[in-house]
């Protein structure tokens, strides 16, 4: 049995029934603990985008943490991600990511908000927090073992998984496609600004997102409506066949090999939570940081992340690749998304795509080396933060020799294995997250009530 195959089996039983039920079930779960709180406060939680009041201890606005966030979320999932999904589970792998990140949000919001209620002060002065924090501090000491494989799993994913090689990848071959640039030179280019932005900490990360995000999501979604507003009259048939396909599998079509229920369901799950990253435990790591003294406050602004990657981003992306047919092509990945644009705007599209994908991708490899580097000083003191530094900057580096369906396998294993802890916290700390929601929403009563 090759490497392959057995990566395969791995990754089968990974993200097998056992997962899948976990992860949307937490999320099912927090939502009816928190009233729909997706829905009822989604205006709230884009207001307080912009609005927040940034009081209270921390190393970063809320903005500015949520910029971190999505940069981490932002990424190759949105593009190839979908893609991929799509070409494994046909169509109804769509319906399934919007399925999971309509309850991922409440599952976003509730890690926000115990990010900032369990977090603490580093020897170095910084804010530490997140799953491996709220683990132990809200579980309990004897559910140490449990924060343990937690920060373990999210050095894995940070060098392994999510943080490198799936990004990377996408940049390197997106840029030799689009611009004949040799895959040796951009690894090279690439790995030489992560390092040089990485090495400055949270602070630079951040101001490199704030500055990055919003332009390459607005420069994204715009290229998305274009080709939409073009095809408008066919979006209700795609959207149908979405539906249909998610409760019956498709058939083989063109290059397309067909679909099952289950197959659809968990390509469109796991790519899901690759993407938005809900229930992961990531994107508490700083949400932890930002500067507010309400849990609940930061629990609504982490909630806009997973609604804007994929209830936005991702629902964009994977249905150009639907209404345009080239799903069930021959193409797959990149090549498959990038096959959009070229139909309709030549080669300044797949030009414009290839910028996007390089600026999702080089923005998640950012968020993510914080976050892998928060999870090792939570292992090994600061000491290691230069030892893990330099390991990131050197698997940034290799992925020029890794081939592409092996580091997706590879993603998709060590993200299961992070998810698993986390959401066993969340459930735990179900009171917590319901109380600390009751305690901040009656003082906006009260505040409102005195004016």
């Amino acid at each position: 049995m090759d490497l392959l195959a057995i990566l395969n089996s791995i990754d089968s039983i990974v993200w097998g029934p056992p997962l899948i039920i976990l992860l949307l079930g937490t999320g099912i779960f927090l939502s009816l603990r928190l009233g729909m709180i997706q829905v009822t406060k989604l205006p709230m939680a884009l207001r307080l985008i912009f609005k927040a009041q940034n009081k209270g201890s921390g190393d970063v606005s809320s903005f500015r943490a949520l910029c971190v966030a999505l940069a981490a979320t932002v990424g190759t999932g949105n593009i190839v991600g979908v893609a991929t999904a799509v070409k494994l589970g046909g169509p109804g792998a769509l319906f399934w990511m919007w399925v999971a990140a309509f309850f991922g949000m409440a599952t976003k919001y509730a890690e926000g908000l115990l990010a900032v209620k369990y977090r603490t002060i580093d020897t170095n002065g910084e804010v530490a927090g997140g799953p491996m924090y709220y683990i132990e501090n809200g579980l309990g000491k004897k559910w140490k073992p449990l924060a343990v494989f937690f920060a373990l799993s999210g050095v894995l994913v940070a060098i392994l998984g999510i943080g490198t090689f799936p990004q990377v990848n996408a940049v390197l071959d997106s840029v030799n496609v689009a611009f004949g640039v040799p895959v040796e030179y951009t690894a090279i280019i690439v790995t030489v600004l992560v390092a040089m932005i990485t090495i400055g900490g949270l602070q630079s990360i951040a101001r490199a997102a704030s500055a990055i995000i919003p332009f390459m999501a607005f420069l994204y979604i715009v290229i998305c409506l274009i080709v939409l507003a073009i095809n408008v009259e066919q979006i209700p048939a795609a959207i149908a066949l979405v539906i249909e396909s998610a409760f019956t599998g498709h058939a083989a079509a063109g290059g397309f090999a067909g679909s099952t229920i289950m197959l659809a369901m968990q390509a469109g799950m796991a790519r899901g939570m690759f993407s938005n990253e809900s229930g992961l435990g990531s994107a508490p790591i700083v949400a932890a940081a930002a500067k507010t003294k309400w849990p609940a406050e930061q629990g609504l602004i982490s909630m806009t992340g997973t609604f804007i990657d994929t209830l936005i981003i991702c629902m964009m992306t994977g249905l150009t690749l639907i209404l345009t047919g080239v799903w069930c092509g021959p193409l797959a990945g990149a090549a498959m998304t990038s096959s959009v644009y070229s139909m309709y705007f030549g080669d300044l599209g797949a030009q414009i795509l290839t910028v996007c994908l390089v600026l999702f991708a080089f923005t998640t490899t950012l968020g993510w080396n914080y976050y892998g580097e928060r999870c090792c000083y939570y292992l090994f003191g600061a000491k290691a933060i230069k030892v893990y530094r330099l390991l990131f900057i050197a698997a940034v580096g290799s992925t020029v020799f890794l081939h592409l369906d092996a580091i997706w396998i590879l993603a998709d294993i060590v993200n299961g294995l992070m998810a698993i802890p986390n959401l066993i916290a969340l459930l735990g700390l179900s009171g917590v997250i319901v109380y600390e929601t009751k305690k901040y929403f009656d003082h906006l009563k009260a505040k409102e009530a005195k004016k």
